[in-house]
């Protein structure tokens, strides 16, 4: 009895085998590295922050002048100059500190934000070249061990990206 039963599942399961399904595989990685995308948005968020940055660029620079002056003058100082110097350093310090985490934290939203939009048009494009050429399944290059270079559709989604 065990073997019939286990004959009538081999015999069932054996069509189901038999149907290869079509895998592709994408390198995610290689494909936002290779958009012509990416410097648009590179350009859009140094055009976005360049005064915030400048300003945070001044403000470096002129705590490293207090500083220089401070080591070239100590011996000139009387010490409330001393005193008064080291206030007006602790605070444009305190003050480059705080624009300096908030321009970061800033930048990085505004790049997310930016790199989902892009993830969306890569997945997009991913989902037509997947349908378009019948695949079944599309992984990540990350996912799996070894994959034939002909699965590998990653550059025919930067190709897409280009044109689109």
């Amino acid at each position: 009895m065990f073997n019939r039963a286990m004959m009538v599942l081999v015999l069932l399961g054996a069509p189901i085998a038999a149907q290869a399904e079509k895998i592709a595989v994408v390198d995610m990685q290689a494909v936002f590295e290779q958009l012509p995308q990416r410097e648009e948005v590179s350009k859009t968020l140094k055009t976005e922050f360049g005064d915030r940055v400048a300003g945070v660029q001044k403000m470096q620079e002129e705590l490293r002048g207090m500083l220089e002056k401070q080591q070239r003058d100590a011996a000139l100082m009387s010490e409330t100059q001393k005193t008064e110097m080291l206030r007006k350093m602790e605070s444009l310090k305190a003050e480059l500190q705080l624009k300096g985490k908030a321009l970061d934290e800033d930048m990085r939203r505004r790049n997310g934000e930016e790199q989902n939009k892009l993830l969306v048009k890569v997945q997009k494009a991913i989902s037509a070249i997947a349908e378009k050429e019948q695949y079944d399944v599309v992984l990540q290059r990350g996912a799996v061990i070894y994959v034939k270079p002909a699965s590998d559709i990653s550059s025919k989604v930067v190709e897409a990206l280009s044109k689109g």
